[in-house]
């Protein structure tokens, strides 16, 4: 959600302050672990999501960058079997799970309700239940945990239609209690779409927008323009469609929306 430039000028400073104070790269020790922790998992998680879902390019996803973030959870979790180092391996697996369903051949986005689930990884999606159950026991989780508990639901389900959208809706909103952000409200009123009707969500993502949150997030007008397609708001969907368009800088993404808008006009 921040400029290229912008995070480009903070890195740059990060270096002069690193360099102008003398600091010193070190190997911290045990007793630094868990104060730094909280940075490193946002660090892996951060690589995952670019190879899960890659910000820009021809490609849906990066194996290579995922693939790599599961290691060094894996490696986390050995040093530091932390609740949400465990919560965070879980959600990378469960996310994983789904790689082979999640776009066709040609390189087109399949959606989570559209998707073949005999093609998931049902090995990963055990081992992702089990650690979330794990770390969900320690009564000390937070983000990474509920997050994967939102993603276990989704892989119980064997069809679409059977989601259990009320539970997905009472977890973003124990999530929603601890990381109030856009990102998490935008889901939370897709989820209470699918619970209620499109309205309901649709209520929620207008008001989002209308705050100025996420006007720049192509996701953000994708699920309004979705949303206003199944209630039926086709002028709404179009010109949501096109905003979505103007903002995706990933190439499947462009096309998926510009299909779904192609097919409003043909309508």
């Amino acid at each position: 959600m921040t400029a290229p430039a912008t995070m480009a000028q903070r890195i740059v400073r990060g270096k002069a302050k690193i360099r102008d104070a003398g600091i010193p790269f070190v190997i911290p020790s045990s007793i630094d672990f868990a104060e730094r922790l909280e940075s490193v998992l946002s660090v892996i998680y951060l690589v995952f999501n670019e190879g899960y879902s890659a910000s820009s390019g021809e490609s849906v996803t990066r194996a290579d960058l995922s693939g790599e973030a599961i290691r060094l959870g894996r490696l986390l979790f050995e040093l530091l079997p932390d609740p949400e180092t465990i919560g965070l391996l879980a959600l990378m697996l469960l996310q994983e799970s789904r790689r082979d369903a999640r776009s066709t051949v040609d390189g087109d986005i399949i959606l989570l309700e559209n998707q073949n689930r005999s093609l998931w990884n049902f090995e990963l999606i055990q081992e992702g239940q089990l650690l979330v159950e794990r770390a969900l026991s320690t009564r000390r989780f937070g983000v990474y945990t509920v997050q994967a508990a939102i993603a276990a639901v989704h892989s119980q389900a064997q069809a679409a239609e059977r989601t259990d959208w009320p539970q997905i809706v009472a977890l973003y909103d124990t999530l929603m209690s601890i990381n109030s952000s856009p990102v998490v409200e935008l889901n939370r009123a897709v989820a209470v779409a699918m619970r209620d009707d499109p309205e309901a969500g649709l209520n929620l993502i207008d008001a989002i927008l209308e705050r100025g949150d996420l006007v720049d997030y192509h996701l953000a007008h994708a699920a309004q323009a979705e949303l206003c397609r199944r209630a039926g708001n086709i002028n709404s969907a179009k010109d949501a469609y096109q905003s979505a368009i103007s903002l995706a800088r990933q190439e499947p993404e462009r096309r998926f929306l510009a299909r779904r808008l192609s097919e409003l006009f043909a309508d």
